[in-house]
């Protein structure tokens, strides 16, 4: 799968260099769409029968994508980009940590608790196919982003909140290396975001204390805004 990405990123950054030499000569010409910022509702897909999400799941994401068009209307183009994120999950899955590791267990229905989360921070790098029916005068129009869209976990922690405790400690069972599938479509100012990891949350054999796999798919709803 890294040898599918690798190459991936290496056929976007061979096309991103033939058409910026390409487009080199139009000294007058626009750019859109050059930084971004977004806010989504946080899913995890594949869950046990016995694992909920609780309170809001959300998260933040900011960034520049360098912007090149490859036709002479500039309404088709790709976007390389790189940004960072921060996302929290909240669910009923406590992270105990030992002197041997991190064991995963869901809580008892009688344990009252506040919050309880794992909080992710990332290193993104998009890589998307645009389209758009933008002109270099009309500010308002469609547009459709697709592609893929890499990272990598910075910082990992998780916390839980009770009445009467706290703990709180990072967490190093995550996947760092991310990696997924993601949509933008939307018309002027407000646009749909979709994000769906192509692979697991957690490391892989991560599971519960009762055995079960904890191969969580993350997957990510919500908005995103554009900004020249």
């Amino acid at each position: 799968m890294f040898r599918t990405v690798q190459f991936i990123f290496t056929l976007f950054l061979s096309t991103a260099l033939f058409a910026q030499d390409s487009l080199s000569v139009e000294q007058n010409a626009y750019l859109e769409d050059q930084f971004y910022i977004g806010f989504t509702y946080n899913l995890l897909l594949n869950k046990p029968e016995t694992v909920t999400q609780q309170n809001l799941s959300y998260g933040f994401q900011a960034g520049f994508i360098k912007d090149i068009p490859l036709n002479k209307e500039r309404n088709f183009g790709i976007g390389i980009g790189l940004g960072y994120a921060v996302n929290s999950y909240y669910t009923n899955i406590q992270a105990v940590q030992t002197a041997d590791g991190i064991t995963y267990r869901v809580f008892d229905e009688d344990f009252a608790y506040k919050r309880n989360k794992i909080e992710t921070h990332l290193v993104e790098m998009p890589l998307e196919i645009r389209w758009r029916n933008s002109t270099a005068t009309e500010y308002r129009f469609w547009r459709i982003y697709t592609g893929f869209k890499l990272g990598y976990v910075v910082g990992s922690r998780s916390k839980l909140v009770a009445d009467n405790f706290k703990d709180s400690f990072y967490n190093r069972d995550t996947e760092n290396f991310r990696y997924g599938v993601v949509l933008n479509v939307g018309y002027n100012t407000f646009n749909i975001h979709l994000y769906y990891s192509l692979n697991d949350f957690f490391e892989d054999n991560t599971t519960l204390d009762t055995g079960e796999a904890l191969a969580l798919t993350p997957m990510s709803i919500g908005i995103i805004f554009y900004i020249l």
